[in-house]
């Protein structure tokens, strides 16, 4: 029986999917090569710690999450749409509420999402001068939002959806 070896990246994969189901207590060597059906071996041999790892999965989400922001920002469209699909991109990230619960008490996940925010805050920010509306508290209320959603309506797309698009709905009817 021919085996496949396992990269850097099937670890990450399998960490964020063990954190999406089991949170940031699943994200070490032992229950990772159980979930993975492996030795903890390969787990070393891939990543020199934990720590390590952890860091290797918080620049993947971080790279990932900017380069939506890039993504956006050369984005053509009618900015409110642009609006509507950069929030549906946020919320469709399934791992990202996990991070906040872990970021409560890992300074390290709080860096990287209080570095993302800010991308995040400047792009919608950006989005809504175009559209006349100069108060950044629209635009906070608009990540206020994206980043409670998925708290409240978990794994429920449709409502997460249909609350931010009717937040926006109300934005512009200000402007």
């Amino acid at each position: 029986m021919a085996t496949s070896r396992l990269t850097k990246t099937d670890w990450l994969h399998a960490g964020f999917d063990a954190l999406k189901a089991k949170g940031p207590h699943a994200l070490a060597a032992e229950p990772l090569a159980r979930r993975m059906g492996t030795t903890k071996g390969s787990f070393y041999w891939h990543y020199k710690d934990v720590p390590a790892y952890h860091a290797a999965l918080l620049s993947k989400w971080r790279a990932d999450a900017l380069e939506r922001v890039m993504e956006q920002l050369i984005a053509t469209g009618a900015p409110d749409q642009q609006l509507r699909d950069f929030g549906q991109a946020i919320l469709r990230d399934e791992i990202e509420a996990s991070l906040r619960i872990w970021a409560q008490n890992n300074a390290d996940v709080a860096g990287v999402l209080a570095e993302v925010d800010a991308e995040r805050l400047g792009y919608l920010t950006f989005l809504l001068k175009k559209m006349g509306l100069r108060n950044e508290n629209f635009a906070r209320a608009l990540q206020a939002t994206l980043i409670g959603l998925p708290q409240y309506a978990p794994g429920d797309g449709a409502t997460q959806t249909s609350a931010f698009d009717t937040l926006v709905d109300t934005v512009l009817a200000l402007s």
